[in-house]
């Protein structure tokens, strides 16, 4: 059955092309929805507005969910509405990004 955690641990698995940190731990995935008929949305969000690796890391993000068995359909909407922060960074990128 697919589950918010399967698609957060395939999620966990994408990197920020320049930071070489995890989406999930930077703070990136505002939320998942899976519909009756596992097509999954995501919502996140970037650094900044004029990333220039928008659509590449968006791509990153249906390949790698379209791995996920059971998965039929990904849908990504990037949003800055709230703008990210490195308050949403987990311990565990802070460190790796040296900021803690």
């Amino acid at each position: 059955m697919l589950s918010k955690t399967k698609i957060e641990e395939a999620l966990d698995t994408v990197l920020d092309p320049e930071l070489g940190v995890s989406i999930v731990q930077m703070g990136f995935i505002y939320d998942i929805e899976i519909d009756a008929k596992n097509n999954v949305r995501i919502l996140m969000t970037l650094t900044t507005a004029g990333c220039p690796l928008a659509d590449i890391i968006v791509d990153m993000v249906k390949d790698k969910l379209l791995q996920v068995v059971g998965v039929k359909k990904v849908t990504v909407d990037v949003t800055f509405d709230p703008p990210w922060t490195p308050d949403r960074m987990n311990k565990k990128a802070k460190k790796m990004l040296g900021l803690s």
